[in-house]
Formats: C-alpha cells, sequence, structure tokens
C-alpha cells in the first residue's frame, strides 16, 4: 500500500475509511480485500446430512429425478422428520452436487454459418395466438423457412405435416428468395425422410423435389431440435412477432384467409427489412432456380366404389354417383384435392384434415336415398346428410309425429329440394316453420320455396350500450 499524501488523515479520507481503519491496513500492509476469509463453515446443521447417501445414490441411478420428488419421497418414508420449508436447502444441495459430481451435460458447439449455404424449415402451431377468420377459430400452422447466415425468413399457411405441406411451403420459400442455397435441413418428418432400417435417407418424393431444385438434404438427428436451432428460435420470436403485430391491431380477427395472409407477408417483409446486408451476400451465391415449379400435389388412381365413395389418406369423401364403377384420378393438394375423370377436372372437395374423417356430400347420393329411403336410418355417415341444425330439427319433428318410413321419405323429399332448387332457400323455409311452431312436412316446405312470398328474414338481435352512469349513481349513494 502506497501513501501518496503526506498527511495520513487527508490520505484516508480520499480512500473513503475512518483514519484508525486506514491505519489498521497500513500496519499490516494488506489490501481490504486479502483479509477477507472465505465462507466455508455452516451456520446450521445439515438436515439431510443422515439421508444424504441413499439421495446420492438415487441421483446415480436416475440423474433426471428433481430435488422436489426426492423430498417428498423422504417425507413419506419419514414421517414428520422434514418440514416444507426446508425443500429449498435440499435444492441448493443437489445443485451443488450436479455442478461438481453429476453427469457431464451436453455442450452446444456455435456453429459458423455462410452464405447461402443452408436453408432450414421447419412447421410451427400457430393456435394459441387466437387468430381467427370471420369469427371462427382458425387452427392452422405455418411453414417456417429460414436462411441461417442472414436469418431471412418466410412462411406459409397449412394444416398438417403433410409432404404436400412440406413441397408447397418450400417452394413458396425459394421462388419468394429468387434463389437457391446449397441445402436444405428439416427434421425428421416421415412424409421426407425413411425409418432408420431403410437403405435410402429420404423418402421418394422428397429426393424427387431435391434433386428438382439442386438442393442437397440434410436432417437432424431423432430428438434433437437444437441441430435445427435457428428455425426453431425464429419460430419463437416469429410468433412473439405476430402476437405484438395483433396486439397494435387491436383485433385477432380476419375477414377471410387473403386477409390473414396480407397481413404475414408484410410482418415478413418488417422481421427482413433489417437483415438486407447479409441478405445480398447470400443472393450473391444462390443457385438459379429452374424453370418451372415442380407439382406440389399426390397423384393417385382409384375405382369409385358402389357406395360412391373413395377413401384417399385414410379418409373417406364421396363423389358424384354417375362415377360409381368407374377409373378416377385424385390429386390430392395441401388443402384440397381434385377429382379427374377423362381427362377433366370434375369435381374439387376441401381436404379434411386428420385420418378416419369423412366428408358425403347429400348432392352426391341424394338420387339414390329418394328410391331407397329405408337405407337413411341406419346410414354410416347419416350425420353428414344434415347440410344445417334446421334440416336436424326438421327430421327430428317428422320422427315425432309419423313413422320411421314416413319420416325418413318426407325428410328426403325436403333434401332432395334443397338439391334441386336451393339450400339456402329451404333453409330459409325450415327457420320460419321451427321459429312459428308450425309443423313442417315435405309438401309445406316445397309450396313455400315456389311461392312468391318472401320468407321474413332471421330476427335481428340488438343489443344496446350499456350505460354507465347508473353505476356511478350507485357508487355515490354508498358513499354519501
Amino acid at each position: 500500500m502506497v501513501q501518496t499524501e503526506k498527511n495520513f488523515g487527508i490520505a484516508a479520507i480520499k480512500a473513503g475509511m475512518d483514519e484508525k481503519t486506514a491505519r489498521k491496513y497500513s500496519k499490516l500492509g494488506k489490501l481490504p480485500s486479502e483479509l477477507d476469509k472465505p465462507h466455508t463453515w455452516r451456520t446450521r446443521q445439515d438436515p439431510f446430512e443422515d439421508s444424504w447417501d441413499g439421495i446420492k445414490l438415487m441421483l446415480e441411478i436416475n440423474p433426471g429425478l428433481e430435488a422436489k420428488t426426492i423430498f417428498e419421497d423422504l417425507q413419506r418414508r419419514n414421517p414428520g422428520r422434514y418440514a416444507d420449508g426446508q425443500l429449498r436447502s435440499l435444492q441448493r444441495r443437489i445443485k451443488v452436487w450436479r455442478a461438481s459430481e453429476g453427469p457431464a451435460k451436453e455442450v452446444f458447439f456455435n456453429q459458423l454459418h455462410h452464405p447461402g449455404q443452408l436453408g432450414q424449415s421447419d412447421f410451427t402451431n400457430m393456435n394459441k395466438l387466437g387468430i381467427t377468420i370471420g369469427g371462427m377459430p382458425f387452427d392452422h400452422l405455418i411453414y417456417h423457412f429460414v436462411l441461417t447466415y442472414s436469418n431471412w425468413e418466410t412462411g406459409s399457411i397449412c394444416f398438417s405435416e403433410s409432404f404436400e405441406s412440406l413441397s408447397q411451403g418450400l417452394q413458396n420459400g425459394l421462388w419468394e428468395l429468387g434463389g437457391v442455397p446449397e441445402m436444405h435441413r428439416t427434421d425428421c418428418l416421415t412424409t421426407a425422410v425413411q425409418k432408420t432400417s431403410h437403405p435410402d435417407e429420404f423418402t421418394l418424393r422428397y429426393q424427387d423435389l431435391l434433386d428438382h431444385y439442386r438442393l442437397k438434404g440434410c436432417k437432424t438427428n431423432p430428438n434433437s431440435p437444437h441441430e435445427n436451432g435457428d428455425v426453431e428460435q425464429r419460430h419463437h420470436r416469429f410468433k412473439r412477432a405476430v402476437d405484438q403485430a395483433l396486439l397494435l391491431r387491436n383485433n385477432r380477427n380476419f375477414a377471410d384467409r387473403q386477409e390473414y395472409e396480407q397481413f404475414l407477408g408484410k410482418l415478413f417483409k418488417q422481421l427482413n427489412a433489417g437483415r438486407r446486408q447479409r441478405f445480398s451476400q447470400e443472393q450473391a451465391v444462390l443457385h438459379r432456380l429452374p424453370k418451372r415449379r415442380i407439382d406440389a400435389f399426390k397423384k393417385s388412381s382409384m375405382t369409385v366404389g358402389p357406395s360412391s365413395t373413395i377413401r384417399v389418406n385414410h379418409s373417406v369423401y364421396s363423389v358424384g354417383s354417375r362415377l360409381t364403377g368407374e377409373h378416377i384420378k385424385v390429386r390430392l393438394f395441401m388443402d384440397h384435392l381434385e377429382i379427374w375423370y377423362g381427362q377433366k377436372r370434375v369435381d374439387t372437395f376441401a381436404r379434411l384434415r386428420g385420418e378416419g374423417k369423412h366428408a358425403i356430400n347429400y348432392r352426391h347420393i341424394i338420387d339414390s336415398l329418394i328410391r331407397k329411403p329405408g337405407a337413411f336410418e341406419n346410414y354410416r355417415y347419416r350425420d353428414d346428410l344434415f347440410p344445417t341444425s334446421r334440416f336436424r330439427v326438421a327430421y327430428d319433428d317428422l320422427k315425432k309425429r309419423h313413422s320411421q318410413s314416413v319420416a325418413a321419405k318426407q325428410y328426403l323429399n325436403i333434401l332432395y329440394l334443397a338439391a334441386r332448387e336451393s339450400e339456402t332457400a329451404v333453409d330459409d323455409v325450415l327457420r320460419m316453420l321451427i321459429d312459428k311452431n308450425i309443423r313442417i312436412c315435405d309438401e309445406q316446405v316445397e309450396a313455400l320455396v315456389h311461392s312468391s312470398q318472401p320468407v321474413p328474414v332471421a330476427t335481428k338481435v340488438r343489443i344496446p350500450a350499456v350505460d354507465l352512469a347508473c353505476y356511478d349513481q350507485l357508487l355515490e349513494e354508498v358513499t354519501s
């Protein structure tokens, strides 16, 4: 300790300590920090000392055991010995053991990324954001594509982790990017990656997609999401950005899907705006796009069964009865499927989500049902033959007043009228009859549909604005 002041008192004041304290340190020739002794002794007895060997053995056998689980086990085996407040002491001791004697932890190695080398993609679920379309919940996923060097990103709306969603999402990303990176990495999607026992690494369809764009495919190891770390991290930040944008918008409802897609497109542009410098470096080394996109649908051929239905991806769809027994081609897209016959597209349906579902259009089979009304009551897909809740109410009302066969015949006549004339017009007539508590019959419904008499519009419910002045008045009365 070197004293630069001649007066020791002035030196102590400048050092911010009492003169007596300064003389003590000067006499010892040591700094205050050199005199501190580490606190290595316990201030109270360790309550787990007697049980520690057993606890340590449990941790060595099952390193994943949590301190709370072990503590609750000790309380069960030793009633009244351990108080709830001692849990924290056990947690601290186990934490020290894990850091000093426990198993080695996994180390993550930061990687160097090079321009135009790698793009990563994955699906992320958006349901928790509470987005609605036309007031109805819009359950969906986003296929998320990210360049690892610049973090440039884009995404496409989809509804399942199908190959069609992967193909369309990846191609949308590449064409928006305007080029192709060296490699594309995805996780172990069953639609793209073969099982470990298979001699090929990727499925034939996915390999064809990679070859078309001259992409080298790579995948993560099972249960290793960190290997796709860039896109995984972007999932979190992207959904947070969507949530913040929705808060600024002050509304999570969109008029239609197109409006929602425009909202996402604008958000992606905003996110990418701060990555222009590194993105320009990527663009300079990207490969050329091919002359055209590859078809993002699955082709299959099948014969329409005697029930006028087909099975596509483990779900059942009805087709026009004229196609019964005919050989047709099906194109399965991400969100719809097309029916082709005689080299012409004859119908288009929305794709069902999941497996084991069914979509029966009553217009496809009503001609046969009219001739066989007895088949209606026990028809396997009968619930699909009620286009709206009012059709169901009409059938239940008919069953109360007629025998099963008569009720089925009258309801099928009403359904046939909806197919031949207008489902909306029939539904309006049923609404009017139900609201007025008038008995429903097929002849009356047909007469009203064909009449020029206008059907009253649905009652509009008007909820007046709440007058908060009455609450203020109530509070004034209470306080006075």
